[in-house]
């Protein structure tokens, strides 16, 4: 696991130096603490060959000796800088043995070099991993970018006429000094509807992020950008469920035993959720020695899920280390900042921070469970959905709840309130499905949402609808069921923009590296084409896995209730971060003033300190929206 970053550039005039080069890779040291390294080729105007500079950190995990980068094949004639993990590297190297190719070292990141030299651009469709890769070709004078099918490694970069800069993180792009610090306002409003920024979005100007699946062709001076992973989400399996269950058997099973290949300690996160608990199970299936799993508590109970993780501990037999934490909203905001570049707003970035923090002082490599909710309906907003289907069916019935009930409904006070629930789902019920299933995600609400913004705000967004990056999602799946289309819509939104970045900057931050089984891009294609019915059925999500799984973890497990990975937000808006949220949200000078409101800002805090409303989540997003001004811009 590392930080890559660079440039490329076709005229003298726009060259990067060695001292810039040196303060972008500087920036990405938490990403790669034990390795650096730097290739500069020069600039030919004679043969209009461009020149490139790649900047390396490295976190050694493979081939602890020899796995320096930048690194090349045998004539020095193609250069590589990786930042992730390719699964099937030894496969992947006795093929290429097979046809002649010879190799200096034991890392996957070699592997790479040499596939591109057989099949150019269509290597990608042969790594199963997790990556954000440069190569400069210098044969052809062509620089290609490319990253995983899921997003689980980040890739930016930015065109500059006769440049192009290119990093893990745009900290790295920032420290070049060739970035304008103008905010995209297009990005920031995606932010406070989604609470992050969608790729290929940027919070500033002239920046993008390649989107997962793709890769990049810079050559002649152009970028071209091309989809490489393009499944179709509109096929439906038609396998019976004993097949299902033993191709998802196998899938599994083998992702896990791929993703424990580590030539450092190797450890899990275990929340004690379904998903974390089965990573565990099938680890120990086939580990040597007990697996060491990382949990963290919390002394609120509503947020404390350790009780669960012991009990998954102790059926599987773990070494398992515990730390009960109370997370401080005031201490951990800055870091936050630091290390997440661009606003965002989920808090359970919070608990993720702390648990990678705990993680790392004993292991240098961690398996998660992410991608299980989106891959087999986990999420308890399928149930809405699913309920919000049958009422579609009833025209009359849909207007009534939605014009009708839900505006005689009382607010509630409580985020997760009986009675606050109920008019969320209500609402929207009159909107078409995709617009329904955002009014209930969002965070500030996108059909209102100008209502909350400056003037100068809304005149920036003229043409502009945040909605369409969900609903091109959905569109995807257009001919398949309401719960495949929001579950496959989350798969290819929510997970690579909200839980793979968090995961990422948080794990990353501390020299961590994270790996994801169920994002196993075999895993994905079967799992999304197997039919709504046999993942959710009588309300409840995951029966697939249950059949599959069951007797691997406790009943309780799997009967327990969704909690998620969250903090106390509403009371710590009343109470620790209830000075500060004053102090900078109302400040006279605070910069989110040009973006939001004022009255609108004074008055979401007033109504949650007096607990007329619970604006946690609103309150959070301009809270980690300011710091990000005061700290970025």
């Amino acid at each position: 696991m590392c930080g890559i970053t660079g440039s490329l550039w076709t005229n003298e005039a726009k060259s990067i130096s060695r001292e810039q080069l040196g303060k972008m890779t500087a920036s990405l040291l938490h990403r790669g603490p034990d390795d650096c390294g730097e290739y500069f080729s020069s600039h030919s105007p004679s043969v209009s060959k461009p020149a490139v500079a790649l900047g390396f950190r490295r976190l050694s995990i493979i081939d602890l000796q020899t796995g320096h980068q930048p690194i090349a094949n045998e004539d020095e004639s193609i250069w590589l800088i990786f930042n992730g993990e390719i699964y099937n590297y030894l496969e992947l190297k006795a093929e290429l043995e097979a046809d002649g190719h010879r190799f200096r070292t034991t890392s996957d990141s070699e592997v790479i070099v040499h596939l591109y030299e057989k099949y150019g651009t269509e290597m990608f469709q042969y790594l199963n991993g997790m990556f954000g890769l440069v190569l400069w070709d210098s044969h052809q004078g062509k620089l290609v970018l490319g990253r995983d099918r899921l997003g689980q490694k980040p890739l930016y970069y930015a065109t500059q006429g006769e440049r192009l800069l290119f990093a893990s993180e745009l900290k790295s792009l920032l420290a070049s000094g060739e970035i304008k610090r103008e905010i995209n306002p297009r990005a920031l409003d995606h932010y406070f509807i989604y609470q992050y920024i969608p790729h290929p979005l940027c919070i500033f100007k002239g920046v993008q992020k390649l989107s997962p699946g793709h890769f990049a062709v810079y050559q002649n001076g152009q970028l071209n950008v091309e989809k490489y992973w393009n499944p179709d989400f509109n096929q439906t399996s038609e396998l019976g469920t004993n097949d299902l269950q033993n191709q998802l058997y196998e899938l599994l099973t083998d992702s896990v035993k791929l993703r424990m290949q580590s030539d450092v300690p190797l450890g899990a996160f275990l929340s004690g959720g379904v998903d974390s608990s089965l990573m565990v199970a099938l680890m120990q299936q086939h580990a040597d020695h007990q697996v060491q799993t990382f949990s963290i508590g919390f002394p609120v109970k509503a947020y404390d899920e350790s009780a669960y993780a012991r009990q998954v501990s102790k059926h599987l037999n773990t070494d398992h280390h515990e730390l009960i934490v109370e997370p401080n909203a005031v201490d951990i905001l800055p870091s936050l900042v630091k290390y997440y570049d661009e606003p965002f707003s989920d808090s359970s970035a919070i608990p993720t921070w702390y648990v990678s923090e705990f993680t790392r002082q004993n292991v240098t490599v961690a398996i998660s469970g992410d991608g299980g909710d989106e891959l087999f309906a986990g999420y308890d907003r399928y149930k809405a959905v699913a309920l919000a289907h049958k009422i579609d069916r009833i025209p009359p019935l849909k207007y009534l709840l939605g014009l009708g009930l839900s505006k005689c409904l009382p607010t509630g006070s409580k985020y997760k309130g009986f009675f606050r629930r109920l008019k969320r789902f209500l609402t929207p019920i009159a909107y078409s499905p995709v617009h329904r299933y955002l009014d209930w995600i969002n965070i500030f609400p996108y059909v209102n949402r100008l209502e909350y913004y400056t003037e100068e705000f809304q005149a920036e967004l003229e043409d502009h609808d945040p909605a369409d990056f969900l609903t091109q999602a959905w569109q995807s799946a257009a001919r398949r069921s309401p719960i495949t289309k929001a579950s496959l819509g989350d798969l290819t939104t929510y997970l690579p923009c909200d839980l793979n970045t968090k995961v990422d900057l948080a794990s990353m931050a501390h020299g961590l590296e994270c790996r994801q089984p169920f994002l196993d891009y075999r895993l994905v294609e079967f799992a999304s084409q197997i039919p709504a019915v046999a993942k959710f059925n009588q309300g409840t999500g995951k029966q697939l896995l249950r059949r599959t799984f069951g007797e691997l973890l406790p009943k309780e497990i799997w009967n327990r209730p969704k909690m998620g990975f969250g903090v106390p937000l509403d009371h710590w808006f009343r109470n620790e971060l209830r000075e500060q949220t004053t102090d900078t949200l109302l400040a006279n000078n605070a910069k989110s003033h040009h973006w939001i409101r004022p009255q609108i800002i004074e008055q979401l805090v007033h109504q949650h300190q007096t607990k007329q409303r619970d604006h946690s989540q609103r309150l959070w997003s301009l809270l980690m929206f300011e710091h990000w001004l005061q700290q970025w811009t």
